[in-house]
């Protein structure tokens, strides 16, 4: 007969955990065939104590906007490190100022950030407002390191696609006091949602990578940000 699970960790924590290491698994064998390292953290603690490690001292560190950092706990550790740390949720910053810092972030030395979506066979699907994240990633910093959580992993483009429209957008424009659509019904509606709320603008879809050792993404082991 089957065995009957009446502990709540055999029921609920050890089935997500495995199946969050399975699907890491094919992510990551995926993301390598493509030219991107990459690593499971179980926790995200884990994974900010090796990101740190990557990170030269001295250097110029940018960040894309992010609440997978700020839950992490990455930023706070940024702040203590000895580099030269673009700090764009640093209180008291002025529209002129945070611009400024986005135009600086292209040639940081290394930009840090999540992505919105990663696909089993190892795609990185991102959608952004200003464009300074996405940008970042693709071309300028000589490193760039990614912090996902593994709910980001979707099968398809496609589908991570629809995740930033259904899931990503509308949570960052509640968190961003934004008045689009999805913040009115819940629901995304691309037609009548226009700038300067809307923060669907730039999407980006990363297929390989061909500068050896540029492209790092650490995949955690539980939910992090949007």
């Amino acid at each position: 007969m089957p065995t009957v699970l009446t502990d709540i960790n055999d029921i609920v924590t050890k089935p997500r955990r495995q199946i969050f290491e399975r699907k890491a698994e094919v992510v990551i064998a995926n993301l390598k065939k493509r030219g991107i390292n990459a690593w499971y953290c179980e926790r995200a603690t884990d994974a900010v104590q090796a990101i740190s490690r990557m990170i030269p001292e001295r250097s110029t560190v940018a960040i894309g906007g992010s609440v997978s950092l700020m839950q992490s706990g990455m930023l706070d550790v940024l702040r203590r490190m000895n580099v030269d740390f673009l700090d764009r949720y640093k209180p008291g910053l002025t529209d002129a100022e945070i611009e400024q810092l986005g135009l600086r972030s292209i040639t940081a030395d290394v930009h840090i950030a999540s992505c919105n979506a990663v696909t089993a066979d190892g795609k990185l699907v991102n959608e952004d407002g200003r464009g300074t994240r996405v940008a970042g990633i693709i071309y300028g910093p000589r490193k760039v390191i990614l912090m996902v959580g593994v709910n980001k992993i979707v099968s398809t483009v496609e589908e991570g696609l629809a995740r930033i429209k259904e899931i990503a957008a509308p949570l960052n424009c509640v968190r961003l006091g934004l008045d689009t659509p999805c913040v009115r019904t819940g629901f995304c509606d691309d037609a009548n949602c226009h700038p300067p709320a809307r923060i669907c603008c730039q999407i980006s879809i990363i297929e390989s990578n061909r500068v050896k050792d540029r492209l790092n993404v650490f995949l955690v082991g539980e939910e992090l940000g949007y």
